[in-house]
């Protein structure tokens, strides 16, 4: 199978231009509205942070001893009250979008081991990689694991996800390098990218190891919610979602139904909290259905979603509050409360 090359310079300009675009509403948000904070979910403490500064610094280490530095360096206006969250998850989320769409493999064949071939172009079936990517997709199934015994405060439980997690970064590291081997400046990018979601997710893993010593749950909801993000974002990066859904919006199926039709509680008189099921009422993932995992308390009233699960894995979204209502009437607990414990001979018992 042969797929349509793009070349460097051509990459280089779509990127560019991507980000231009992605750039201007936020520039034109910040005009308009100084007091406007959005959250992106893998920022660090943004305490004392100087929203004017010309010049932006990200620096991220991980356990791989990978390090990425991402300076962005900005000549704005200094009346202008440029938030850096936005300006750093647009050009991320630009470059990956252009990176992804362009080189990754189709997710029926990204499941039987294919990736692109930067050299000459199409898909080959990956050398090195042997059964990586299915190890690593089952590590969604530790944090499922993770998800229950947290929400039922077992922290007896929790302080030993951390130890057995942080045993995953070679793997990780092992499949980075291996998928993406060469020096081609794609295969390049995808290798940083994936460093980078790697750095955060096991950032998430010390801070959810601090927060169970302190036996502090909203922190630790937070530092779960950020690995849950990071690794969901690990696995569309890498090519290792075995599913693709083509739909651009959501909201074209409900234009002819009635408001008073969708049965659900008021956001903003009844917002819902933390384990809350919930169905999202607007945006391009309006109707779909999940639980709410952790609440960021920057003040951006932004929320992280746990969607209901599909083909085997569980997407992650990072909403504002306001969309996100919760389900009326009886419902079925989320799946995760449904997975039988393990006890110390590995047989399965009831939670």
């Amino acid at each position: 199978m042969r797929l349509p090359t793009l070349t460097l310079p051509a990459l280089i300009l779509a990127t560019c231009a991507s980000c231009t675009c992605a750039f201007l509403p936020h520039i034109s948000h910040s005009i308009s509205s100084k007091k406007n904070a959005d959250t992106i979910p893998y920022a660090v403490s943004h305490a004392n942070r100087n929203s004017n500064s010309d010049n932006i610094r990200e620096k991220t280490n991980t356990n791989t001893n990978h390090q990425i530095d991402i300076d962005i360096d900005i000549d704005i206006n200094p009346t202008i009250n440029m938030n850096r969250r936005d300006m750093f998850t647009a050009m991320i989320g630009s470059s990956l979008a252009i990176a992804a769409g362009t080189f990754l493999p189709p997710p029926s064949l990204a499941k039987e081991g294919y990736l692109p071939d930067m050299a000459g172009g199409g898909l080959v079936k990956a050398k090195g990689v042997g059964g990586l990517p299915k190890k690593i997709r089952a590590v969604s199934n530790i944090m499922d694991e993770l998800q229950r015994d947290l929400m039922q405060e077992r922290w007896d439980l929790v302080e030993k996800y951390p130890d057995q997690l942080r045993s995953f970064v070679p793997l990780f590291t092992t499949f980075t390098d291996a998928a993406f081997p060469s020096d081609e400046p794609t295969d390049n990018g995808l290798r940083v990218a994936l460093r980078y979601e790697v750095g955060r997710f096991f950032a998430g893993v010390e801070r959810m190891k601090q927060a169970t010593a302190r036996r502090n749950l909203d922190e630790a909801y937070v530092a779960y919610s950020e690995m849950s993000l990071h690794f969901d974002r690990y696995l569309h990066v890498g090519g290792l979602y075995t599913y693709y859904d083509a739909t651009v919006t959501n909201e074209d199926y409900f234009k002819n139904v009635a408001s008073e039709a969708l049965v659900h509680s008021d956001p903003k008189k009844d917002p819902a909290e933390v384990r809350d099921l919930i169905v999202l009422t607007k945006g391009t993932d309006m109707g779909k259905t999940g639980i709410v995992i952790g609440i960021y308390p920057d003040g951006s009233n932004k929320c992280i979603v746990k969607l209901d699960r599909f083909k085997g894995l569980r997407e992650i979204r990072v909403v504002p509050r306001d969309v996100v209502a919760k389900r009326l009437g009886e419902q079925a607990p989320d799946d995760v409360f449904l997975i039988p414990r393990k006890n110390g001979n590995g047989n399965s018992k009831k939670s």
